[in-house]
């Protein structure tokens, strides 16, 4: 499943190919077919992620939502007006290919015959975006989005998508600090009020947003915290170091269009970045840790992969009752 760099990713891209200009939506699956017509002919006037989602608010006052899950994502083309991702999705299905022009920018002729079950086609005078395979794809009114947003905890990459509007002029520049710090606020009340291991909670969308099992397993070993440490056990200190550094990684990841969470003294100078020197502990079970001997551990936790290093990430030795 794309985390949520990828989506705000997506966002940007979809603001730069289609934000402000009318656009034609058809489903040539069928599936969305009528959900299509609520918004086909309508201007596209932004569209912005929280999370593992992605919102596209139109004129008429109504907003496509898409949730990709694990095998949903886009591709994209046009003409020469239109520079982008070529695809962006689950990397279960089509990987990170995510920079790039469109190879048919230079002979455009509109947009191809649909392949394979397009779930929804979005199509500009330059431009035009396929969806393939998500879990989620619907229109719904600002209530039914206020309902959906109101769901998911708050976002790191809130700042990150700030500045870009900042830097267009839509809002004031100094909204992102303001929001950050509010997450993080919102965050640790989140952790404060439940005891389930750090480890599963940093997976609920609905207390901290966008972070998948990469982001989780790696922000952990970078601060150096026990996947099995019950939340609310994790000081005030150690929460804001976690909230920022979750901050910051995400962030290069919008930046750099994929997951690289190593220090450059971390890696294997003969080896390349991503994939081979990308990751502290992710999908390295068994494989020496970066910064100690230990072998790194892998468990089934939640339905899902948790990867640590039992040394660099041990449990804090509990106080002795006086």
């Amino acid at each position: 499943m794309p985390e949520g760099h990828s989506l705000h990713r997506l966002a940007r891209q979809f603001d730069d190919v289609f934000g402000g200009q009318v656009v034609a939506v058809t489903s040539p699956q069928g599936r969305f077919a009528s959900d299509a017509e609520r918004i086909d002919g309508h201007h596209l006037e932004h569209a912005f992620a929280k999370g593992k989602q992605l919102f596209c608010r139109f004129s008429n006052d109504l907003y496509l939502r898409v949730h990709l899950g694990l095998y949903g994502a886009f591709s994209f083309g046009g003409d020469h007006y239109f520079t982008g991702a070529s695809s962006i999705g689950a990397p279960r299905k089509i990987g990170e290919r995510e920079s790039g022009p469109s190879p048919e920018s230079e002979q455009y002729t509109g947009p191809p015959e649909p392949v394979g079950a397009v779930r929804a086609r979005i199509v500009s005078e330059h431009g035009w975006a396929d969806l393939r395979g998500p879990t989620a794809c619907e229109v719904l009114d600002h209530d039914q989005v206020q309902i959906q947003l109101g769901k998911l905890g708050p976002d790191p990459l809130i700042g990150s998508a700030l500045r870009i509007r900042a830097a267009k002029g839509q809002v004031d520049p100094s909204l992102a600090a303001t929001e950050l710090e509010a997450g993080f606020n919102e965050f640790r009340a989140n952790l404060l009020k439940t005891k389930t291991a750090i480890g599963i909670v940093l997976m609920n969308q609905a207390l901290i947003s966008g972070v998948g099992n990469i982001y989780r397993a790696e922000a952990l070993f970078r601060n150096r915290i026990s996947p099995q440490l019950p939340a609310n056990e994790l000081s005030t200190q150690k929460a804001k170091k976690l909230w920022w550094d979750i901050v910051s990684v995400m962030e290069d990841g919008v930046r750099d269009g994929k997951i690289i969470t190593t220090l450059p003294e971390d890696r294997d100078p003969l080896g390349v970045v991503w994939p081979d020197n990308a990751y502290y502990v992710y999908q390295r079970q068994g494989m020496g840790c970066r910064k100690c001997s230990a072998q790194i551990s892998l468990a089934e936790v939640a339905a899902r992969k948790l990867y640590w290093c039992p040394r660099c990430q041990k449990l804090p030795r509990k106080k002795s009752a006086v």
